[in-house]
């Protein structure tokens, strides 16, 4: 796997000064404008600009991380399908257009089914999801074959996974399929985790056993630490109320995180990049639901005034929290 020169970097101009719990008065949570790396895909993106979003992703290389990282991102940006349709049919054997716009067509079908329990979504939210996943699913499974070493792919293919309720042996196969060529892509690493968790049939003895297996296995000072904080995250909203708590209260659980945040996002050998974001997001939130703020307080100076919304969302009045939250860790210092 090719390293990355685009993806490197500072989160952001206030964690670049360690921001604190005076900074501005609230979190910058767009990833695009907490990472200014990112900047020129989106400004590429609303401009309809195929060549700008190519130069981009040239610049990224072949490193199987950034670019799927990168694509997830473009996924999110509002009516990008049509110009990357015109790509597609412009360069029919190109891997990277087919999985860019398979990843549109995927974040499209999420948003019609929402995030609410199956329970709560209906039929037709439900048929149209699939029908979104199965297109993305068609033109992924034409990129794998002609091309089976290309890691976004099979990235995103755990996500139609997941989507269409293929089971868990079949993510499985597809997170061993890109393995054997990229064993180190967070977000594919970070997907399966939510595979494996019981709301989608899995089990906490499989998310917890993953995320640990994948972390031990990672390079020192690589994102793959977060993945025990995440499942951390998980398994404390599975079990809500009191019990969540205690549960992050648990030394046990704290010792976990400090293992895992060490080996990670506070190694020497760890350097800031676009998963820095995500990793410390991760730690801030779980030490300080737990009342760990001394831990919480370095991931806080390091994001600075950014935050990654993915976990946070989570809590009511989020941003609020998260101001609450670093001013009582800074108080720690």
């Amino acid at each position: 796997m090719g390293e990355s020169t685009v993806g490197k970097g500072t989160l952001s101009k206030g964690a670049a000064g360690g921001g604190g719990a005076g900074g501005s008065s609230g979190p910058v949570s767009d990833p695009f404008d907490a990472l200014p790396g990112l900047a020129p895909l989106r400004a590429a993106a609303w401009d309809d600009d195929w060549a700008g979003t190519q130069a981009f992703f040239a610049g990224i290389g072949d490193c199987a991380a950034d670019v799927s990282f990168a694509a997830g991102l473009l996924a999110g940006v509002e009516r990008t399908e049509a110009y990357l349709e015109r790509a597609v049919k412009a360069l029919p054997a190109d891997p990277l257009p087919r999985t860019l716009l398979a990843e549109r067509y995927i974040r499209i079908g999420w948003r019609v089914r929402s995030g609410a329990r199956a329970e709560q979504v209906s039929r037709d939210q439900f048929a149209q999801f699939h029908d979104w996943l199965r297109k993305a699913e068609l033109m992924l499974i034409e990129v794998c074959a002609e091309h089976p070493e290309y890691g976004p792919a099979w990235t995103a293919r755990l996500l139609t996974a997941r989507g269409l309720e293929l089971g868990q042996s079949e993510a499985r196969r597809r997170y061993d399929r890109l393995s054997e060529h990229h064993p180190h892509v967070f977000r594919a690493q970070s997907q399966l985790l939510q595979q494996l968790c019981p709301k989608w049939s899995g089990s906490w003895e499989a998310a917890h056993g993953f995320a640990r297996k994948t972390a031990a296995a990672a390079p020192p000072g690589s994102p793959a630490g977060a993945l025990i904080a995440e499942a951390h995250i998980e398994h404390w909203l599975d079990l809500g109320g009191a019990a969540a708590t205690e549960y992050l209260r648990d030394v046990a659980v704290r010792n976990d995180l400090r293992d895992a945040a060490g080996m990670s996002v506070l190694h020497p050998d760890h350097r800031p990049g676009w998963h820095s974001l995500g990793g410390h997001s991760a730690f801030a939130l779980v030490f300080s639901l737990g009342g760990h703020l001394r831990d919480a307080a370095r991931h806080f100076t390091a994001l600075g005034d950014t935050v990654s919304e993915s976990f946070w969302q989570y809590l009511p009045d989020w941003k609020n929290r998260f101001a609450t939250y670093r001013t009582a860790a800074s108080a720690t210092l």
